[in-house]
């Protein structure tokens, strides 16, 4: 019988009913009534959903199918999509242009994906070879040849296992994989283990494809392999990658250069004519370039680009070349051949050209753009993109984006050898430092027009020796920081590693408010990165600083304690060196601690504390973030006339210091406070309000409180069919941006306008969902009253006592008796 199988194999898994709904992207209610039997002929597409969510295969797929339907053949059928509000990522690189050859390898791993000497673990099919022999372009050929048979997607990353600055690391790529599979914010697990296994729980029963280029070691590798047997991965390395063969069943496909057939072929299909009109040339370029598509394909744009010389004369060229190369190294390695057409290929460059490539290779960053290069090499952008475009047509740059590009490892590495050895190391520190300079004052530029700043004076940056883009509009500013995170954490990494403890600090402080738009893991990079080289230098000031920084990504994260630990540290440190304004910051910071703990006297009186330092040293942004802190307590005690007045002052403070980002918050508290106050018409306005200037600001944060708050409001006003759908929008809003509190709130939303609706059901979902969360005191005790309400509505007075008893100790305990007194009165309803 299908609910029983059904029942077993969810239960064999230790899956929940409402993980299942979510995995095969169906309905709780639906998985019910499946199980109960009430629905006996399910629809294929939800019974293949359901088998791939099940993670079932082979044999037990197919009698799962039978038992669902009068026609297996129809329900077995695989599906042609991803399953329903279900992200299918398409990461994969552009197929390989003028690919020849490997049709061995490309069988061999055809047969894997058929199952015909398919493990029952994971394949996992590790291209072993030297660089530049074409193991990516292998994998990127073959992926695009299967990817229709994983229609839930492929996901791809480059490792840049090799590279000598910064290797990916497994936790940042798990995170990239799991905002692709629809996971964002503060659903992505700050601990590693913890985001690699919620990544193999997004991937369970699903049919992808992995792509892991350029891994370095097992280590690398291991987090990023799912455990289910219905993903493919595939990874390209130099090493042989034994531990995966060994340890996790993993197939070993070894890549050799080129056959001398398959050189000649791929030389054919470039310069076809010229090859066809001397032969002999053509296979000799071959030998030269050791059969090497990496190195190849640099000779044949070399070619290309002299039309008019002879091939003859053209391998000549680079058999000098080679031969004085091998003087030097004559070991036999075939690097060697790829050194020598590098070397070829940039002696036919323009001096400045040959310049640029050679000081690209010490960018610390995935790729770069004109205005970086141009950085480095201390020109304008004109030439710096001039310089990029040749660079690219010889094929010693490839295009990462639009006016972006990237190195192949082996190119990055013979660039920083021979600036190291051209440039001198002083010249090379200076190229640098330049490029860290052109990253940090532009990105202070651009967190000042967003109007980002961090409400501290903002701190002594370099200004820049070379030009920037123009980043004075809202939309410019924001599309430059978001294309330049991945680079801004990286140069930050390298400033804190190779001597430049004061960029590494100036990263933190500038990019403090960006980051915490829900870039959580960047910002703890960022701000770790700023912390210990501020330690090692011997700098309170910025070790401070870095710390106030990491406390605003944990306060988030719902890591309480550590976020009193850095704060404490931070306050020791700030009053140390003498810096009101710091100290005042961290004290108000301190305050939210407090009331999430649900010590609102300890709250005040540390809001109380920060309030008075920035009055006393004239900060009038710190001042009104303190009344602005106050204000938020004051609503929560019940004290709204108190409330409107600190939040009016916050208003008029935050207004005059063009602190747009936190008028908005102040106009959102107010309408909180006018609620308590029963103001429904005041309140609906000053929502509105903030709502407008959210949307102004592109400030997803604040958009999704108004939303939820205007929500409440049609609640209260007996329209919970529209607070429902502001609830969804809201609660869509905080789960993208990662706001767990928010979560909470707007969950809780849903449930007290279900009640309205008559929909107790729905509302004990919605709630059970809240406290399964551990959300803040008041949040939980907003549950239990809701859960309450819904038992009440469903008849069983038993359960409705004891959760607004649970909801009355908990406002009790925190001192929040303006809603105690409410939950007494439900109480007494019930006698």
């Amino acid at each position: 019988m299908f609910s029983a199988q059904m029942r077993a194999h969810r239960q064999r898994r230790g899956l929940t009913q409402e993980e299942l709904a979510a995995g095969a992207g169906v309905s709780v209610r639906s998985i019910r009534n499946l199980e109960s039997g009430r629905i006996t002929n399910p629809r294929p597409g939800t019974v293949r959903s359901l088998a791939d969510a099940l993670g079932l295969r082979d044999t037990e797929r197919d009698r799962f199918c039978e038992s669902a339907s009068d026609d297996p053949a129809l329900v077995a059928a695989p599906a042609a999509g991803p399953a329903p509000g279900r992200p299918a990522p398409a990461q994969l690189p552009a197929d390989v242009a003028g690919f020849v050859g490997r049709a061995d390898h490309l069988r061999r791993l055809s047969e894997l994906l058929d199952g015909t000497e398919r493990p029952s673990a994971v394949v996992i099919s590790a291209i072993a070879g030297t660089a530049g022999v074409g193991k990516t372009a292998l994998a990127v050929r073959w992926a695009h040849t299967v990817r229709d048979r994983f229609p839930d997607g492929q996901l791809y990353v480059n490792l840049r296992g090799y590279d000598p600055d910064r290797p990916a690391e497994p936790g940042e790529v798990l995170t990239r994989f799991l905002n692709a599979l629809g996971i964002a914010g503060s659903d992505v697990p700050a601990d590693p283990d913890e985001r690699a296994a919620r990544y193999r729980t997004e991937i369970a029963g699903r049919r992808m494809l992995i792509v892991l280029d350029n891994a370095a070691t097992v280590e690398q590798v291991r987090p990023l392999l799912p455990g289910s047997h219905s993903c493919a991965v595939l990874v390209t390395s130099r090493d042989s990658m034994a531990g995966l063969v060994a340890v996790h069943g993993g197939q070993r496909l070894e890549l050799d250069l080129l056959p001398r057939a398959d050189a000649l072929d791929l030389l054919h299909r470039l310069i076809g004519e010229r090859v066809d009109a001397d032969p002999g040339a053509a296979a000799t370029l071959a030998e030269l370039c050791a059969h090497l598509p990496l190195a190849l394909r640099v000779a044949v744009e070399l070619a290309a680009a002299r039309p008019a010389t002879p091939l003859t004369e053209l391998v000549a060229e680079l058999a000098d070349q080679q031969q004085r190369l091998e003087l030097l190294d004559a070991d036999g390695d075939p690097r060697a051949s790829v050194t020598a057409v590098f070397s070829w290929s940039l002696r036919q460059l323009p001096p400045e050209v040959a310049r640029a490539f050679r000081l690209a290779g010490l960018h610390p960053g995935p790729d770069f753009d004109e205005y970086a290069v141009a950085a480095l090499a201390g020109t304008e952008p004109a030439p710096a993109r001039r310089a990029l475009g040749r660079l690219a047509r010889a094929h010693l740059v490839h295009p990462t984006g639009p006016g972006r590009y990237g190195m192949h490892d082996l190119l990055r590495a013979y660039a920083m050898g021979l600036a190291t050895e051209h440039e001198t190391a002083p010249g090379c520190r200076a190229a640098t430092g330049r490029l860290l300079d052109y990253y940090l004052s532009s990105a202070a530029a651009a967190t000042e027009c967003l109007q980002l700043t961090s409400g501290h004076a903002n701190p002594d940056l370099p200004k820049a020796g070379t030009p920037a883009p123009d980043l004075t509009g809202r939309d410019p500013a924001q599309r430059w920081l978001d294309a330049e995170r991945p680079c801004l954490v990286a140069a930050t990494a390298h400033a804190a590693a190779h001597g430049w403890p004061g960029h590494a600090v100036g990263f933190s402080r500038t990019l403090y408010r960006y980051l915490e738009g829900g870039h959580w893991l960047d910002a703890m990079s960022v701000h770790g990165y700023a912390r210990d080289a501020a330690r090692l230098a011997g700098d309170a000031a910025g070790h401070a600083h870095a710390l106030l920084g990491l406390s605003t990504i944990t306060i988030p994260l719902g890591r309480i304690d550590t976020t009193a630990e850095h704060l404490e540290a931070a306050l020791t440190l700030f009053q140390q060196v003498g810096d009101p304004i710091g100290e005042g910051r961290t004290l108000a910071n301190l305050g939210v601690i407090a009331k999430r703990r649900g010590n609102y006297p300890a709250a005040v009186e540390l809001g109380e504390r920060a309030l008075a330092l920035f009055q006393s040293a004239g900060h009038s942004a710190g001042e009104g973030m303190a009344l602005h802190n106050l204000g938020v307590i004051e609503t929560h005690l019940g004290r709204f006339e108190a409330a409107v007045e600190h939040m009016t002052q916050a208003l008029t403070s935050h207004r005059r210091t063009g602190q747009s980002n936190a008028e908005g918050v102040a106009l959102h508290n107010l309408g909180l406070a006018a609620v308590g106050l029963g103001r429904y018409q005041e309140a609906t306005r000053r929502y509105e309000e903030a709502l407008a200037l959210a949307r102004r600001l592109a400030y997803s944060r604040l958009e999704a409180w108004a939303l939820d708050g205007l929500g409440n409001i049609r609640t209260a006003l007996g329209d919970p069919a529209a607070a429902i759908a502001l609830h969804r929008q809201a609660l869509t809003l905080f789960e993208g941006y990662g706001e767990p509190e928010g979560v909470a709130r707007a969950r809780n939303g849903l449930g007290e306008a279900a009640i309205a609706a008559g929909r107790p059901g729905e509302a004990l979902t919605e709630h059970t969902r809240v406290l399964a969360d551990r959300p803040p005191p008041d949040q939980r005790a907003r549950a239990c009253t809701g859960l309450g309400h819904a038992c009440h509505a469903r008849g069983d007075a038993t359960a409705a006592r004891a959760h607004y008893e649970q909801a009355l100790r908990i406002y009790t305990e925190v001192g929040l008796d303006h809603h105690a007194g409410k939950v007494r009165a439900h109480l007494t309803a019930l006698d």
